[in-house]
């Protein structure tokens, strides 16, 4: 995407933060108003090894086609971004939790921060 990005007015951006992303668990968040999720971004704040760590998104238990991001292992450092784009699946209620969940595949307790794109209807 080129910069500087201006998103559509009927775009929020909601950011949360998975405290170790190699421990296999869920982080749970309730927007409050009712969209779709556009695009899944994660930034990693140090180097995971062994191997890959994988996000999910899930809306009201439900997997978002098109949600996993991949977190290479190989070459892993702080400030590497990952990104992916919903494909269907992908739209919530006022009421429905947004649970983004970590498979704890990698080694190494790093903080990732993961910021969703969500679009109003």
């Amino acid at each position: 995407m080129a910069y500087p990005y201006v998103p559509p007015v009927s775009t929020k951006f909601l950011t949360v933060m998975i405290e170790d992303v190699s421990t296999a668990g869920q982080i749970y968040v309730v927007p409050g108003f009712r969209g779709k999720i556009k695009k899944i971004n994660s930034v990693l704040n140090g180097a995971i090894a062994t191997a890959n760590a994988v996000l999910t998104a899930k809306i009201a238990g439900t997997a978002v086609t098109g949600s996993t991001v991949t977190i290479a292992f190989s070459g892993s450092a702080a400030g590497d971004i990952d990104t992916a784009t919903p494909t269907a699946a992908n739209y919530f209620t006022d009421e429905q939790a947004i649970e983004i969940e970590t498979d704890g595949g990698s080694d190494n307790a790093v903080q990732v921060v993961v910021t969703l794109e969500l679009e109003t209807i």
